[in-house]
């Protein structure tokens, strides 16, 4: 195990009625409020009417800014940003999923810098404050509630990046399982793939003696894997719509991977994937993490063995360990089929057109990734495994 600092600030309400904390957190974070949601979901469903009498309970004076797309783009956060500086704005309340979530984290750095916030997307510029920033989660999935992370888009230069800072933590988080029920079969099924890469992302790493991290990361993926057939057959159940919340903001808000260094090379190609072609996030990496896995098998079989015995039960009988790591793999991907992601780029109409084009996105000059340091020829080769 490495050494590690941790610290994590989001204050998270969890369980039913919590929106009933809004309107105190409201009171603290000063009058003028810019609320951001998507496509108006939160309309049909009845939250956005629960939302604004929460705030009007705490006298907040609102600006709104909807329709944030399911990759969010830097055209938006540009328009959140001139909102914010056109009201007077004084914190900010997402009010959706990742995407909304993460649009908003932008928009709270961006309202304390000037010029064009994609500078700081791609690392040309650094935030140096935000306003604060509230949450309402409505779908299980990124993990944006109790993070710093935030992945935004360019449809001009068809580009999409993750980045994050401190000062983007949101200040409280209001998750109630109730407001994540409406989420569609899909919406959902791509949420839980999202939330066990973010798993696997930290869990294949060769640090040595982690046996509590390990624990932690398999009892989340157990859970998924337990709950996530039964979610899908029963979309409106409280009790799996709870577990799968809960599991999702575990997945990502640091304490997975105090101590290790993960990989993150899955993301960064699926955000070159979906740049090009917009596709659902989690149906990219539904695609690519198993052959990802299959690719980069021998750089530390006994960690893919363990994955296989520990979350998936594969039986040690005898086989090899890479017959019994190489099943384990086999499994995630039939797990996956079976509530209804994708397998294929080609089930997006995706073909060998731009893997070079993707793949030159993911690596540039360089490689990605730390459990194997993946080349632009090494992306290429899973894209292909992946057609």
């Amino acid at each position: 195990m490495r050494p590690f600092s941790f610290y994590n600030p989001t204050r998270l309400y969890f369980g039913a009625g919590q929106l009933n904390q809004l309107s105190a957190e409201a009171a603290k974070r000063g009058k003028n409020v810019l609320l951001v949601y998507g496509g108006g979901s939160i309309k049909r469903n009845g939250l956005y009417d629960q939302v604004i009498e929460k705030l009007n309970e705490a006298g907040s004076t609102i600006t709104e800014l909807a329709g944030v797309e399911p990759n969010p783009r830097i055209t938006t956060v540009h328009r959140g940003q001139q909102l914010c500086k056109e009201h007077n704005i004084d914190w900010v309340l997402a009010v959706g999923g990742g995407s909304t979530i993460d649009c908003a984290k932008a928009i709270v750095a961006a309202a304390k810098f000037d010029g064009d916030f994609w500078d700081v997307i791609i690392n040309k510029a650094t935030v140096q404050d935000a306003l604060p920033l509230g949450t309402v989660l409505t779908l299980a999935a990124t993990g944006s509630e109790m993070n710093t992370n935030s992945v935004i888009s360019n449809a001009e230069t068809l580009e999409k990046h993750g980045w994050g800072s401190p000062f983007v933590s949101p200040a409280f988080s209001i998750l109630d399982p109730a407001f994540t029920a409406s989420a569609p079969k899909d919406h959902t099924v791509y949420g839980m793939v999202d939330m066990m890469a973010h798993v696997f992302e930290q869990y294949f790493h060769h640090d040595a003696a982690t046996p509590v991290q390990d624990g932690f990361s398999e009892s989340i993926m157990r859970a998924v894997i337990e709950v996530a057939p039964k979610l899908v057959d029963d979309l409106t159940n409280l009790q799996y719509r709870e577990t799968i919340l809960y599991s999702g903001t575990m997945a990502l808000n640091g304490v997975l991977s105090m101590g290790i260094v993960g990989d993150w090379a899955n993301h960064d190609m699926e955000h070159a994937v979906s740049a090009v072609y917009d596709i659902p996030h989690g149906g990219g990496l539904a695609i690519l993490f198993p052959n990802w896995m299959k690719y980069v098998l021998d750089d530390n079989v006994a960690r893919f063995k363990q994955f296989a015995v520990n979350v998936f039960g594969v039986s040690d009988d005898g086989r090899s360990d890479r017959e019994m790591a190489l099943e384990g793999i086999e499994k995630l991907r039939a797990f996956w089929n079976s509530i209804g992601a994708p397998s294929r780029l080609a089930d997006y109409g995706i073909d060998d057109s731009r893997l070079e084009e993707m793949a030159e996105k993911v690596t540039g000059s360089g490689t990605r990734g730390n459990f194997r340091k993946l080349t632009k020829e090494d992306v290429i080769a899973i894209y292909r495994m992946s057609l």
